[in-house]
């Protein structure tokens, strides 16, 4: 049922290859976590539904799954390009709080963004400051031969390592342009291992180093955390698109140097046999970025009534390579496709499920959905698969219900779990609660049964004034949405 053999796409040769584990059995995966300086947008989200997907793909052809996902909550810039002040600490400029509240803060409300989204758990959060005795043990190892110091920290000099840059295919001056100049780099890739304090000034977060007290960098702490927690080489380094430009080339020569290893040609040379990374969720207003302001967030969705799992629906429908546009009709329409599934598992939920290999059946379905999912995760025809076990009349109930748990294991969907009402779109800013609103129902329906229409238009007006819309002739079967 599960026999495809799983290929997924290697940013690093930019071509698809067969999954084969280092390690017998087992599937190592790192997941570039956030920084804890800000909530995560949704456009964030992206990256970790993705992994989530693969990790549950990983299980799903019966791999011993061991996940990381660090919490960056020191040491990235306002600049992925190495330059401007610490994330953290301008966070807590100006604030009665500490940087470690703030850090403790964000990371809470991660963690419960992921739940929202249906997100497994890793194995283990890695903590980046939890580190820094290692990120320094690290960095004194490959100083001598790849390292160079100047006034504001430790550098690493990228050119002591072969195919810097190939992840990026970026290794040109127009590439390096980016980059902010720092007085004293060799070369304009070069990137900060170790940045000291600046004389006169004191940061709530920094430790003493052979080279001054000071942090670490950004791309140093995922270097560490990946080969303590997993050990060099892993099987797969996630992330969104944006860190296959700068943070995972710069991460890929830590690695190098610290393995002594050689050219780029083998990919374990690298640090993990996979690079992997997610494209961009684009929103036309440009309210995906932080900088902007006001920008888009899990929790703006939920309050504007959409369930959280209507945008991993959204998600799943696009390929994780492709960009996907965000639109409001968009997630609308994946939160309808998510109520058909619902309504279809709701007649199963009194059957009970039973082995998934007795169902010859579905043989050719689940052949399918796994070919899907085995085709560098395929989400959007596994999907459709799904949707055609749904709608499969004529079986056994215990058996459809075993083979929609079985292919929900992989997307993720929690349809068991789910009801309609959970589903309706209900605004924070909704006037009425349920009880109200089914009781005004009521006496429509009533009011309508008695060809009373000028009450049962009353009525409806009177819910819209609150913010009810009466969905009449909804082919879904939902009576009201709050919008």
């Amino acid at each position: 049922m599960a026999d495809a053999p799983l290929q997924l796409f290697n940013s690093l040769n930019r071509q698809v290859e067969p999954f084969v584990p280092i390690h017998d059995g087992e599937a190592r995966v790192y997941t570039c976590g956030p920084t804890v300086y800000n909530y995560a947008h949704i456009g964030n989200m992206r990256a970790y539904v993705f992994a989530d997907v693969l990790g549950r793909a990983l299980s799903w052809k019966g791999y011993d799954l061991k996940h990381v996902i660090n919490i960056t909550d020191v040491g990235h810039l306002t600049d992925d390009a190495d330059s401007g002040e610490d994330k953290l600490e301008r966070a807590a400029a100006g604030t009665d709080k500490s940087i470690w509240d703030i850090a403790r803060h964000y990371t809470d409300a991660f963690k419960a963004d992921m739940r929202a989204l249906n997100i497994r758990e890793p194995a283990h959060w890695s903590v980046a400051t939890d580190y820094i005795e290692p990120m320094i043990a690290f960095a004194k190892g490959i100083a001598e031969k790849h390292c160079y110091e100047i006034d504001s920290g430790l550098y690493f000099d990228v050119s002591t390592v072969e195919d810097y840059g190939r992840l990026a295919r970026a290794v040109t001056e127009e590439g390096e342009g980016r980059i902010e100049t720092v007085e004293g780099k060799r070369n304009a890739a070069d990137f900060a291992i170790w940045r000291k304090t600046p004389p006169g000034e004191t940061r709530q977060m920094e430790w003493d180093s052979p080279w001054g007290k000071g942090a670490p960098g950004w791309h140093l702490e995922c270097s560490v955390m990946g080969e303590k927690l997993l050990g060099f080489p892993f099987d797969i380094h996630t992330g969104g698109i944006d860190h296959r430009e700068i943070h995972h080339p710069n991460e890929i020569a830590q690695n190098q140097a610290f393995c002594g290893c050689g050219g780029l040609s083998d990919a374990t040379n690298s640090g993990a046999r996979f690079w992997m990374h997610n494209n961009f969720l684009v929103e036309r207003s440009g309210k995906m970025s932080k900088s902007s302001g006001e920008f888009l967030r899990l929790q703006l969705l939920v309050e504007k009534g959409y369930h959280p799992l209507a945008y991993r629906m959204m998600c799943l429908q696009a390929h994780y390579r492709s960009e996907l546009e965000f639109s409001w009709e968009g997630l609308e329409a994946a939160l309808t496709r998510l109520k058909r599934m619902v309504m279809a598992v709701e007649r199963l939920s009194d059957a009970t499920s039973d082995p998934v290999a007795e169902h010859p059946k579905f043989a050719t379905i689940l052949e399918r959905f796994d070919a899907a999912i085995a085709d560098d995760l395929n989400t959007p025809v596994a999907l459709t698969a799904l949707e055609d076990a749904l709608a499969l009349k004529k079986v056994d109930a215990g058996i459809k219900r075993a083979v929609v748990e079985h292919m929900d294991e992989v997307l993720g969907l929690d349809l068991f779990d789910l009801s309609r009402e959970q589903l309706r779109i209900r605004p924070a800013s909704a006037q009425l609660d349920e009880a109200e609103i089914e009781d005004a129902l009521a006496r429509r329906k009533a009011a309508r049964a008695e060809k009373d229409f000028a009450t049962s238009d009353a009525i409806r007006d009177e819910l819209a004034a609150k913010g009810v819309e009466v969905m009449d002739g909804d082919p879904l079967g939902w009576e009201w949405k709050r919008g």
